[in-house]
Formats: structure tokens, C-alpha cells, sequence
């Protein structure tokens, strides 16, 4: 069915609804005029002890996972925050590798090196199958993300693909681009220093940013740039390396080399500069000692030594957990409250970002009412998190066929939001985690938040789109997951919970009940046709007449201003 065919699903008050949403969160005149987002929240790192209300449950789940189902607000009911922290800081097991599901057999395609439903992980490359395989590494990942367990590791290996960057299309090496993924999944819960020295080495981080291409006679100072002004410095205040620092941190990596086509990572002595490398003041005017033979890969160690020295790295650290999980900009009063205590405890705790951010999470500031729905949703958690709420999954127990068509629909439609997982658009990752003023705001344009309402309404009318089966919510088994259904007033309660970044008033919940309850006076219209379908699901009409409500209902939601705040 064509887009302009279905414009019988959104009628005109519901339009008019999403023009009031992109005026709200764009403004009129331009994305820096965005929503009105509340101050920075105030308050310092101490721990929260009170309890947690449902909303201040809601807020944690969702900066830590992908949207937030009603199972997920169940499970942690009445617990105390150390409680919901301890599972959410708990690892997800390893998943099973992507396979080959890439081939289509109807057509007779065959991997040569890849029998259908086994991995390719550990195959070397092949120019007729990489684009395949790397399709394949990310419709896994996309899945990923949607049948995740209740764990903050997702959404901790996410921070990390967007402040260690590589393109997996520019690298174009299927093994590789998954190498490169394993060792941030692995390194989510440990020392970032260790992950750095694993980043630094890695083939598919030393073909992307040259490092393998870095010589003796003709340094690369690529890497050695955006290790200090991206992945570890930044462009603070107190940010002070120089264009020397660069030229000699590139002299320090020469020699590390990605042999063909197995992609195996080796050091050649031969080409390693072996001169004295002398960095300036900002880092204390240290000399690297340099070294023949293999020990002279014993200078990457002294360099990234050098860098964790300094005490920006970890203010650097601090302020990207800080924008990427609770708020997007940075005040002063934020930097020395927040900010330069937290840095501390990164030095102090050997740099294990996840201890530092469940410190975070686990703050007066994070939980003041200031930090909740202050963040625009990035697509990810807008579309897969919409789809987990609603129950609308690609299950792994699909034909292999199936999930991958599915998969592919959803990663096509995500990168027409602007988040094509693998490739950010450059090394500086996404716009909305350092572009300044617009920060988060970039997810939303007038194009993007129209193509979100036509997903969503998908979802809850024709059926998602892919290459394969449709996807579709089912909105009455959602329904059924949720705490008395049948109680319009509770119903609306916790979807808003659910859904919604920010509390809304009566007045707009009010507004809402009259959609589901298609301008009837009482609650008991509601009730009734609850009842009266759960005690004849088979009967077309009453089934009809709760769904469409419902769906109506959830179109609206799904489309308020109130839905792109996380």
C-alpha cells in the first residue's frame, strides 16, 4: 500500500497533533529553538536514598535500556534503587554470532566459504560476500538491541560505538567490523584505559583511521589526532595538547600493521620510528624513550600511559557519560558538582566507566525532576523502543529468511532517521552527542518526525514495512500486559508511564481518555468493551471496537511532543 493511501489512518486533528509536537520540540524558527528543556537539574553526586516513585523507576530504565515495558516496571516494583541497580549493572550473556542468513535461495545463492546458518565470523574476506556478511553483523545488532535482557549493556556498547567510531561500510570486512564490536561489547563492564590499548591495535581501527598505513618515513598523524581530540581529551576547557603532540603521539604508533587477507594485527620493527619523542607541557613535557626492535610497541603502552595521566582524560570521560545519560549540555555549576567528582572517581577506580556511571545513576542530581524527559530520544530508542513496549519483536526462533528480511526493513528505516547503527556519519560519531547548540535536538527535523509518525502508525495499522512479512503491534495483547486494563484511567496511567519522558496534567490525560473513549460520557463504555471481548475474543465486532480504540489512543501518544523525551 502506498504512503499516500493510508492518509485515512491519520485524520486531520491527529496531524495537527504532529505539527504541535515539531513546533514544540523545533521551535518556529529553527532546531536551536527547540523545546523549551528544563535547567540543568542541580544537585551533586550523593546518592539518592529515598524511593523510588514509578516515574523516577521509568526514568532509570530508560537511560538504561531500550524503551521500557511493562514487565520491566513490574519486576523492579518496590525494590529499592541498589536493587534496580544491581540487575541493570548485571551482564547479558554473550549472544550466539551472526550467521549467514544473507543468502537468497531462491534465487540459488550460495557462500562458498559459509554454509547457510553457520557464522562467518572467523571466514577471510571475499569480495562477492562482505556486503552480505556486513548487512548481516547489523540487522544482528539491531536485534540485539530489541530482544535485550533487562542489562544497561546494550545501551553501554552503544555509548561506546559512538565515541570510538569506526564505519563498518568504509572498512567493508565482515570478520573484522564483528572483531571490532566483540571487544566493545567486552570491554562495557571493565578498565577503559585496557579497552584504549585494544582499540588502538584493533584491525578494524587501524584500517579506518590509517594507523596501519602510519610510517617511518611518512607518519599518519590520523589516529594519533582523534585519539587525543576525540576518544580520550576532547575540546574541554583545559584541553591543551598541541599539533607537536599529534606529530609525536604518531611517531609513537608507527609499525602496527594489518596483514592480508586474514587481518591479523602485528608489529614491524622495521618500520617504527625509534627516535626520542618529546611532548609538550599539557603533558607535563614527557620524553618516550624510543625503542628498536618489539619493544618498540612497548611506546604505545608509555603513550596511552601519558594520556590517562592527565587529568582532562578523565573529565573528557566524565562529561561524555554525563551528555550521552543524563543531560546534553554541561553548566558550570554541573562541571564542579558533578563533573570534576565523578572525573575522580574514573582516575581513582582505575577508569571503569560503569562503576563511574552507576555512581551517576545512582545520584541526588539523576534523579531530580530536572534530568527526567530532558533528553530528545535518538532513534533506537524511538522506534525499537516503541516496538519492544508494544510487544512487536523479530523473534530468533523465525526462519532464518524471515528475521533477516525483517531486520533489514528496520535497519533501512532507522537509517531514514538518521541513526545507521555501524556507520556513524564520521569519526566525531552523531551530531547530537557533541554539536553544538543543537545537540539531541538533531534527531529531530520536519522530515525525520514525519517518517516517525508514519513508522509508528505502520506498526499499529498496515504493519511495519520490510522486504519480508509485515511486522505488527498487537494491541490488544499489550493491553493485556498491563496492570487492569479494563480501568480506562489506570490504563492511561501506565502507558503514559511507560511512553512519556515528562508527567502530563489531567487535563491531557482527560483528552486521552476521550479517544479511547471515543467521546462517551462514562468510564463503563471503556469497561464494558473490555469485558465483553475478553469473554468473547472471537466475536469480530467487540474485538474490533476495543482495538480500534486502542490503537487510536496509542497513535496519539506515540506521536505527542511527550514520546521523543527520554
Amino acid at each position: 500500500m502506498k504512503i499516500q493511501d493510508r492518509k485515512h489512518h491519520r485524520p486531520e486533528w491527529v496531524m495537527e497533533r504532529m505539527q504541535r509536537s515539531i513546533d514544540a520540540l523545533l521551535g518556529d524558527q529553527a532546531q536551536s529553538q527547540a523545546f523549551d528543556r528544563p535547567p540543568p537539574p542541580p544537585g551533586s553526586l550523593d546518592k539518592y536514598e529515598g524511593e523510588l516513585s514509578e516515574q523516577q523507576l521509568a526514568h532509570l530504565l530508560r537511560r538504561c535500556l531500550t524503551g521500557v515495558r511493562p514487565e520491566d516496571m513490574r519486576r523492579f516494583e518496590g525494590a529499592s534503587l541498589d536493587e534496580v541497580l544491581d540487575a541493570l549493572f548485571t551482564p547479558q550473556s554473550d549472544p550466539a554470532p551472526p550467521v549467514n542468513d544473507y543468502v537468497d535461495r531462491e534465487e540459488g545463492e550460495v557462500d562458498p566459504q559459509v554454509p547457510y546458518g553457520e557464522t562467518w565470523i572467523n571466514h577471510n574476506w571475499d569480495t562477492n560476500w562482505e556486503s552480505g556478511r556486513t548487512t548481516s553483523l547489523k540487522t544482528w545488532w539491531l536485534r540485539l538491541f530489541l530482544n535485550q535482557e533487562a542489562s544497561i549493556h546494550m545501551r553501554m556498547h552503544l555509548f561506546l560505538h559512538s565515541l570510538l567510531v569506526i564505519q563498518t561500510w568504509d572498512i567493508f570486512y565482515g570478520k573484522v567490523s564483528y572483531n571490532y564490536w566483540n571487544t566493545l561489547y567486552q570491554s562495557c563492564f571493565g578498565s577503559f584505559r585496557t579497552l584504549m590499548k585494544d582499540i588502538t591495535i584493533d584491525a578494524g581501527m587501524l584500517w579506518y583511521l590509517n594507523g596501519a598505513a602510519n610510517s617511518k618515513e611518512a607518519p599518519d598523524e590520523n589516529y594519533a589526532r582523534e585519539l587525543q581530540e576525540l576518544f580520550c581529551i576532547g575540546k574541554g576547557p583545559d584541553s591543551g595538547y598541541t599539533e607537536g603532540d599529534v606529530q609525536m603521539a604518531a611517531k609513537v604508533l608507527t609499525g602496527w600493521k594489518v596483514s592480508w587477507p586474514d587481518a591479523q594485527v602485528s608489529f614491524a620493527a622495521w618500520d617504527h620510528d625509534t627516535s626520542d619523542k618529546q611532548f609538550s607541557a599539557f603533558y607535563g613535557n614527557r620524553v618516550i624513550s624510543g625503542r628498536s626492535g618489539q619493544a618498540g610497541q612497548e611506546e604505545t603502552d608509555d603513550l596511552l600511559d601519558m594520556i590517562f595521566d592527565v587529568n582532562e582524560t578523565a573529565k573528557y570521560l566524565a562529561r561524555r557519560l554525563y551528555t550521552f545519560f543524563v543531560y546534553p549540555e554541561i553548566d558550570a555549576a554541573t562541571e564542579s558538582e558533578v563533573i570534576a567528582p565523578l572525573a575522580d572517581q574514573i582516575r581513582s577506580n582505575g577508569y571503569n566507566l560503569s562503576e563511574a556511571l552507576r555512581t551517576l545513576l545512582s545520584s541526588q542530581h539523576f534523579m531530580h525532576e530536572h534530568a527526567i524527559g530532558a533528553i530528545i530520544k535518538n532513534p533506537i530508542d524511538d522506534m525499537i523502543g516503541a516496538m519492544r513496549m508494544l510487544g512487536a519483536g523479530i523473534s530468533n526462533d523465525q526462519e532464518l529468511d524471515d528475521r533477516y528480511l525483517q531486520s533489514l526493513g528496520l535497519l533501512w528505516q532507522m537509517g531514514d532517521l538518521g541513526l545507521m547503527i555501524g556507520d556513524p556519519p564520521s569519526v566525531a560519531g552523531w551530531p547530537a552527542h557533541y554539536q553544538m547548540p543543537q545537540y539531541d535536538r538533531s534527531w529531530i527535523t520536519t522530515t525525520t518526525i514525519t517518517r516517525k509518525a508514519i513508522h509508528t502508525d505502520s506498526l499499529l495499522y498496515w504493519g511495519f514495512w520490510t522486504p519480508g512479512e509485515l511486522i505488527n503491534a498487537d494491541v490488544l495483547a499489550f493491553a493485556q500486559r498491563l496492570e487492569d486494563p479494563q480501568d480506562p484511567n489506570r490504563l492511561i496511567d501506565q502507558i503514559v508511564t511507560l511512553c512519556f519522558g515528562l508527567p502530563i496534567t489531567q487535563e491531557s490525560k482527560d483528552s486521552l481518555k476521550e479517544i479511547l473513549l471515543s467521546g462517551q460520557a462514562t468510564d463503563d463504555y471503556w469497561t464494558n468493551a473490555w469485558y465483553e471481548w475478553e469473554g468473547d475474543p472471537d466475536n469480530e465486532m467487540n474485538r474490533s471496537l476495543v482495538e480500534n480504540r486502542l490503537k487510536s489512543l496509542l497513535q496519539v501518544m506515540l506521536q505527542s511532543a511527550e514520546y521523543y523525551l527520554g
